[in-house]
């Protein structure tokens, strides 16, 4: 099938052409204040529902405040709505009315793109959950007993899902190290990243009816980029027996673009080869695989520091969302998953500055002659990404940015 080109002739060679359009939503000075869905092409921005009213085509799921509306409304409309938007911007004829409302990117201000009803967090990379195991158990088997049988993960807070630029408050709490008699309280000092990938999902499903793998297409709307911010000084004292809470549930953060599902499928991969078997339900061997080879960088002020690559995640997204609702929990529009930390096999590819300084004992030394055990005030990570489309093109995911505010 040939890659569609859009009548915008500066988006063609763009990881943000015909191919890819992802959703966001936008304001905009023409009209302070109302925001709108908006899609991406080439360094602009679509305003959808003008879009729709201006073709004489039915504006409603593109006309709404947030997401949400389109992304409930199930696969066949995703599907017609994403084929009507690549006709108007790829076929001539519209070029003359759509033209006014392509808006600059550097002129919108862009918002979190849909309103986050539930929130997990997974633990899918082997080399992430391994060097966690060497840091924090060590003299022990570095993954526990239980994780190469089911994707580990906890709930988080989605009133602390935030959009990417949103400034990263430094978390206060208990810490309390081996050596201290008692914990103590104030802000971290262990201030962390996590590069991960987010899956948001569209379709609900019913109370006490298990979303197999094969129906992750159904469920899933698109992707975007996720920086998980992370207390490591809060984390050890207070994740045991429960899991992670206050050290991971005060910033999360987004990127304000959600590439469909369907741009993603020149990405699709086979997962790392498994050595335990998994029980049937998670079982993917003999299905569509939904691996991902997605390039993920990292940079701290600028400065490159990874280069996680999300194609060696030993638990896919399908594979965690059956895993989600295996036990009969309801999916609602709106509710969003993350992959865990994205690391690699090399040092250089790991996601998060715990594994890259070795928790503190090794510090990053960065470009500019200074150096980083974690993250200071005024530090500002920006975690970008990219993936395959068709025929050599290139999917851009934008970027998660967040600053560390003093």
């Amino acid at each position: 099938m040939a890659t569609p080109r859009s009548w915008l002739t500066s988006a063609n060679d763009s990881p943000f052409g015909a191919h890819n359009l992802p959703y966001g939503v936008f304001t905009a000075a023409d009209r302070p204040g109302r925001r709108r869905i908006g899609v991406r092409i080439g360094d602009f921005v679509l305003d959808a529902g003008a879009a729709a009213r201006t073709v004489g085509e039915s504006s409603d799921l593109l006309d709404a405040e947030t997401l949400n509306p389109l992304m409930g409304a199930g696969r066949p409309i995703w599907t017609e709505v994403r084929a009507a938007l690549t006709r108007w911007l790829t076929e001539e004829t519209h070029r003359d009315a759509l033209t006014p409302l392509l808006l600059p990117l550097a002129d919108v201000e862009l918002h979190l793109p849909f309103e986050v009803a539930d929130y997990v967090d997974f633990y899918a990379s082997e080399h992430h959950a391994a060097n966690l195991g060497r840091i924090l158990r060590p003299g022990s088997e570095p993954l526990t007993p239980n994780w190469k049988h089911v994707p580990i993960g906890y709930h988080g807070r989605s009133g602390t899902i935030v959009v990417s630029g949103t400034p990263v408050m430094r978390p206060h709490g208990q810490r309390k190290t081996p050596a201290d008699a008692s914990p103590s309280f104030g802000p971290t000092r262990r201030l962390d990243i996590e590069a991960e990938v987010g899956f948001v999902v569209g379709t609900p499903s019913r109370l006490g009816t298990p979303v197999p793998q094969d129906r992750f297409h159904e469920h899933v709307f698109g992707v975007c980029l996720v920086n998980d911010w992370s207390a490591r000084d809060i984390q050890p004292w207070e994740y045991i027996p429960l899991g992670p809470f206050l050290s991971k549930s005060f910033t999360t953060s987004l990127s304000p673009w959600i590439v469909p599902l369907e741009a993603l499928e020149g990405a699709r991969i086979t997962p790392p080869a498994r050595d335990v078997e998994p029980l049937p339900y998670l079982d993917d061997r003999q299905r569509e695989p939904w691996g991902l080879d997605l390039a993920m960088e990292v940079r701290l002020n600028g400065h490159l520091i990874s280069r996680p690559p999300f194609g060696a995640m030993y638990w896919t997204a399908a594979q965690q969302l059956a895993h989600m609702t295996v036990n009969g929990a309801s999916l609602r529009t709106g509710d969003f998953f993350a992959s865990g930390t994205v690391s690699g096999p090399e040092p250089d590819t790991r996601g998060a500055l715990i594994e890259l300084t070795w928790n503190g004992e090794e510090p990053l030394k960065l470009p500019d002659g200074t150096t980083r055990t974690f993250l200071e005030d005024g530090d500002e990570v920006t975690i970008t990404a990219t993936a395959p489309g068709p025929n050599g093109t290139t999917v851009g995911f934008g970027e998660v940015t967040g600053r560390i505010a003093p």
